[in-house]
């Protein structure tokens, strides 16, 4: 499918009422191949399907006249993984540059990211923080998950960083992750003041900030972590609670560091919704009739309210809640979902799980020879990448020189 074909949505709704994200989003290019085993979006919407810089230039044309936003949000799974990311950031801060339309992207791949990009992001518009996705706290864990960053990758980017102005950097991980230990996660705060300690170096200043924020790994459908057990409420809050003490108790470099972080009891009634089966419906019915409404919001939500219903519901079933999340699955299993077809080969998707439990790493089959997962043929589709080699050309001609008067003789 050539997305170009698809310019989609032509007119956003704009809200009355001011959103979280003021701005008007166009997706760049659809699906991702970089491999983490975690991530469900990733495996179910593969291959990679760019769109071309003259269609970005075109929907972004078209919404900012029907929607009057002032940025643009570059959208897709790894924005920055574009062919063409550099002349799209650098076409559409030219072209929007009197306008002081401001762009920007997702969290971005730290070996996807450079500083000629973040400085046409931030041409037209505020100077924010950086965000970064390590995922996993160790190299060990990290080749668990298949996200090939090494740490020097990460303090080399953020370093680049500093040292060009910016002032602070988010780092997004996950808790519960299949193998993990206390040790990946503890590592996490290790590599938070290795962040700080080379951005005082760099940038000649103490004025810098370095944000963890962390949440529990959830197990879902269609991806590699589908057999995964998923990390009990308790042993993520006591992983959770170990890294806080570690990073408030550094004196050197833990007032310049943030924690944001999910506790567990949230992430178990994600488990138990994202690999439940039919019987969950009486689950949700009975929480339901139970008074919980609006559960995605902490002062609504009720750990102990869905546990209750949840036993009470799935007692004639011989089932309860951990056989749904921290119950690690056999190959020979039914799942729940195997009737669906995302296009992805089950023995593949084992294949892959086997993989993670090795600690070997799979690479992008953008620039490697197939891998057999079973999307292309099955969905009759196919990597569709640049570069194109066009430009975006200004809306306008500026800077023109007038028209001489009077008739040529």
């Amino acid at each position: 499918m050539d997305l170009d074909e698809w310019p989609y949505p032509k007119q956003p709704l704009v809200p009355l009422a001011e959103t979280v994200h003021e701005r008007m989003s166009v997706e760049i290019f659809r699906g991702c191949t970089r491999g983490c085993r975690f991530c469900q979006a990733g495996m179910i919407t593969r291959p990679v399907r760019e769109r071309s810089i003259t269609g970005i230039g075109d929907m972004v044309e078209q919404g900012l006249k029907t929607t009057g936003f002032e940025e643009v949000g570059l959208l897709s799974l790894s924005s920055a993984d574009h062919s063409e990311i550099g002349d799209i950031a650098k076409g559409l801060a030219d072209r929007y540059e009197d306008d002081k339309i401001g762009l920007s992207l997702p969290s971005t791949r730290v070996d996807a990211f450079n500083i000629d990009l973040a400085n046409e992001l931030t041409r037209n518009g505020r100077r924010s923080g950086l965000t970064f996705a390590p995922e996993g706290g160790s190299e060990r864990i990290r080749k668990v998950i298949n996200k090939m960053v090494s740490e020097d990758d990460l303090i080399r980017t953020v370093a680049t960083a500093y040292g060009n102005g910016w002032r602070q950097v988010k780092l997004y991980f996950m808790c519960g992750l299949p193998t993990e230990t206390d040790d990946d996660v503890l590592q996490i705060a290790d590599m938070a003041t290795k962040v700080i300690a080379k951005g005082r170096e760099v940038s000649k200043s103490n004025d810098i900030r370095c944000t963890v924020s962390i949440g529990g790994f959830v197990p879902k459908p269609h991806t590699p972590f589908q057999w995964a057990p998923q990390l009990s409420a308790e042993e993520t809050d006591a992983r959770l609670e170990k890294l806080r003490n570690k990073i408030r108790g550094d004196k050197k470099y833990g007032r310049s560091i943030g924690f944001r972080y999910h506790d567990g009891k949230p992430g178990i009634v994600e488990g138990l919704l994202s690999r439940g089966d039919r019987r969950i419906g009486a689950v949700i019915r009975a929480v339901y009739d139970d008074g919980g409404r609006f559960d995605g919001w902490r002062e609504h939500f009720s750990y102990d309210r869905w546990m209750r219903c949840a036993e009470k519901a799935l007692a004639p079933f011989g089932v309860d809640v951990d056989w749904y999340t921290t119950r690690e699955r056999t190959y020979e299993e039914v799942l729940p979902w195997d009737h669906l077809d995302s296009g992805l080969d089950k023995d593949w998707l084992w294949e892959d799980w086997q993989d993670a439990l090795d600690e070997t790493e799979v690479e992008d089959c953008r620039w490697t020879p197939c891998f057999d997962c079973g999307v292309c043929p099955q969905m009759d589709t196919e990597i569709q990448i640049g570069p194109t080699g066009k430009k975006l050309l200004p809306l306008t001609v500026k800077n023109a020189a007038p028209a001489p008067s009077g008739h040529a003789h």
